[in-house]
This record gives C-alpha cells, sequence and structure tokens, in this order.
C-alpha cells in the first residue's frame, strides 16, 4: 500500500505542479518576454517534452487509483478522486489529440494565428485541469475526515 500511495502522490504532485507551473509561472513569462512566433515554438518544444511525463503519470495514477479502491472500497473521498481524476484523463486526453496536434500543425507551418487559437484552447483546458487538481488534493488530504 505504501508503495502505491507514493506512486501515486508522486505522479500527481507532477502532473497536477506541472500544469500549475506551466499556467501561472510559464505562460505569463512567455507573453510578457517573446513575440508569437517564440512563445509557440517554446511552447510546443514544452509540451514535447511535458505530455510523454503526463502520460506515465496517468497510467501510474489510474493504476495505483484503482488498487487503493479495492484496499477501502468504501471510502467516498476515494471515489470522488477516482471520478475527479478521470475527469482530467480525459481533458488531458482532449488536449493531447485535439489542440496540441493543431498547435503543432501551426507552427511547422508558421500560421501563428491557428496557433495562438489552438494555444489558447491548451490553455484554458490545462487552467480547467488544474483546479480540479487542487480540488482532487484537498480531497485526498482532507476527505477522510469528513466521512
Amino acid at each position: 500500500m505504501s508503495i502505491a500511495l507514493a506512486l501515486h502522490v508522486i505522479t500527481v504532485v507532477i502532473w497536477v505542479g506541472g500544469m500549475f507551473f506551466a499556467h501561472q509561472a510559464l505562460r505569463p513569462a512567455a507573453v510578457s518576454t517573446l513575440e508569437p512566433p517564440l512563445r509557440l515554438r517554446l511552447w510546443v518544444a514544452t509540451f514535447k517534452r511535458f505530455f510523454p511525463w503526463v502520460w506515465l503519470c496517468v497510467v501510474v495514477v489510474l493504476v495505483t487509483g484503482l488498487w487503493m479502491m479495492t484496499q477501502f472500497p468504501k471510502a467516498i473521498y476515494i471515489h470522488s478522486m477516482m471520478g475527479l481524476g478521470i475527469i482530467m484523463m480525459f481533458i488531458f486526453m482532449h488536449v493531447f489529440f485535439a489542440p496540441y496536434n493543431k498547435l503543432k500543425k501551426a507552427v511547422a507551418a508558421e500560421n501563428w494565428p491557428e496557433g495562438g487559437k489552438a494555444l489558447g484552447q491548451i490553455r484554458m483546458l490545462v487552467g480547467i485541469n488544474t483546479v480540479i487538481g487542487i480540488l482532487t488534493i484537498i480531497i485526498a488530504t482532507a476527505g477522510k475526515f469528513f466521512q
């Protein structure tokens, strides 16, 4: 149980922490210092490095979360975390397969307006996922006290 929990927490920190950093620190810095072509190229390069980590986190969080549900089948807060986590996974998959692909194609074609539009979609969805992730962390840390 302790290994599963440790893996679960580490992957949540990587995923949610990475989204928070990208949304709240990297994005504002990129907007204030880089012109759109460089900024869009930076995001493609950043996502290219971050998204494989997110895929790994999705798998580990799902597997460890399912395993922990078998250990505590009546814990409502664990079921709540699983539900929110699955929503986050679907949002990430949408980001990866739709606007991220549009962003890569737009940057490759140097179509900056389309790239900006795709990046705007990603920014909105990452913001939503970050809020859901923080809510899930609150449930994880405080949920057992409200059962």
